[in-house]
């Protein structure tokens, strides 16, 4: 088992300002893709299946992305551990970490999948498929739990390939499900009128699709590690390094998806499937307006990462200030772009009249603190990268865990669906004050 030339190596050496837009806009064009992917299925799933469709698809997002997650959770640990690995020239950990990764994403997700068919029914009800939204639900969920292996490997892989230094692969691993179901949803939701049943094919051949093209850069492209059936014997004290990191990914999508059952039953039961049917437009336009911040975050992590390990204190410092003042100012132009365009944006998925009059509020209102979300979003990136789990945990876990459940289960009550609305911007502004003080704390720890 060998490693190849390192090109991790630039992330020593070349400024930090080409570095990160080289990590960044990859990753920014890869999340921006496959956002439009989700903008355009919700697209066709409203207008040929109608606002029930729209209302399922969101039920079912947060259960499958909660699986898969664990894939993402193993890619993030991971490539927390290679970052370092490389910076220190552990070549040998590097090739082990990643044969762990591979076992480990495997393993979970399958396991995951089975509980999914086995408890079907049970899952979809928890995350608020009820009524005239539990068929949907369920035609889109048992198709899609396939594709979840899949596309578990691919957000593993995702993570180690830009770690290795290679932000342009990675990009073309979210770019490729994304167009094949830019591709197979007209044809199968248009064409061939398959309803829900033809949203979930096109999803799983595009998961697929991605898995493929992952395994083939691995086995065939210029990746630096091979894998190797040594590699994949478990080493416990790695797996336990790559679930102190990932366990803050896990528990950030766990996170998410208690949030999800509060917020889809809190939704359903205030506003019926209307509001549901409005928060689905809403979470897709979250996931599509903050491409470029997210971009961003993605790339500053190995980043980060790398100079930790190599003790390049001023280029770790320089990479924080970088990457906080380009997202900023991204996020206050989307900002901008919201409140001007809502009513334009929500009429593309809808024709609907009061679905429009619930969402285009609802948009203006669940974005109002969206020039804040950069501090929060790689502040808690740093202590990913840097190793430390507590505090990156703690801080990932601020704004769905500590802010926003507590204030869909208080504001509702008293505001009415309106008081989901308000839950949003109030906690991206908790988070983000939270953020910045431990984030200055730790920056004044980093030696000159």
């Amino acid at each position: 088992m060998s490693i190849k030339p390192n090109k991790s190596t630039s992330f020593g050496t070349e400024p930090i300002i080409n570095l990160l837009r080289q990590q960044a806009i990859p990753a920014s064009i890869g999340i921006l893709i496959m956002s439009i992917y989700g903008i355009v299925d919700t697209i066709f799933v409203g207008r040929w299946v109608g606002s029930n469709g729209i209302a399922g698809v969101t039920v079912v997002f947060p259960i499958t992305f909660l699986i898969s997650s664990f894939g993402m959770a193993v890619g993030i640990g991971g490539s927390s551990v290679l970052s370092r690995a490389l910076g220190n020239d552990e070549n040998k950990k590097a090739l082990t970490t990643f044969g762990n990764q591979v076992l480990l994403t495997l393993v979970l997700a399958i396991t995951f999948m089975v509980v999914g068919f086995v408890f079907e029914e049970e899952i979809l009800n928890a995350f608020g498929g009820k009524g005239e939204v539990l068929q949907p639900a369920k035609e889109y969920f048992h198709i899609v739990l396939f594709g979840v292996p899949f596309l578990s490997w691919a957000m593993m892989a995702n993570n180690v390939i830009r770690a290795e230094g290679f932000p342009k692969v990675a990009m073309v691993t979210m770019i490729v499900p994304a167009v094949m179901n830019l591709i197979l949803d007209p044809l199968f939701i248009g064409y061939y009128e398959w309803g829900m049943a033809g949203a979930a094919w096109a999803t799983v051949i595009g998961y697929i699709a991605s898995a493929i093209f992952t395994l083939w850069f691995f086995l065939f492209g210029k990746s630096e590690l091979n894998l190797s059936i040594r590699s994949l014997a478990p080493n416990w004290g790695i797996i336990k390094e790559i679930s102190a990191i990932g366990s803050v990914t896990l528990a950030r999508q766990g996170t998410i998806s208690v949030l999800a059952i509060i917020l889809n039953n809190a939704l359903f039961n205030t506003g019926g499937a209307l509001a549901l049917s409005a928060y689905g437009i809403l979470n897709r336009m979250m996931m599509f307006a903050n491409f470029p911040v997210i971009g961003i975050t993605q790339g500053f992590m190995p980043i980060a990462g790398y100079n930790y390990g190599a003790k390049f204190w001023g280029r770790l410092k320089e990479t924080v200030n970088i990457s906080i003042k380009t997202a900023s100012i991204i996020a206050v132009i989307i900002f901008t772009c919201i409140m001007i365009f809502a009513p334009s944006i929500v009429k593309i998925f809808t024709t609907d009249q009061e679905l429009i009059e619930i969402a285009i509020p609802a948009l203006r209102i669940a974005f109002l603190a969206t020039p804040l979300i950069a501090l929060g979003l790689i502040g808690s990136a740093y202590f990913q990268a840097i190793g430390k789990a507590l505090p990156a945990l703690l801080l990932t876990l601020t704004k769905q865990g500590f802010f926003l459940i507590p204030l869909i289960l208080i504001l509702p009550p008293i505001f009415g669906v309106n008081g989901i609305w308000y839950s949003f911007p109030i906690a991206d502004i908790g988070a983000a004050s939270i953020t910045y003080f431990y984030l200055r704390k730790q920056m004044r720890k980093i030696p000159t």
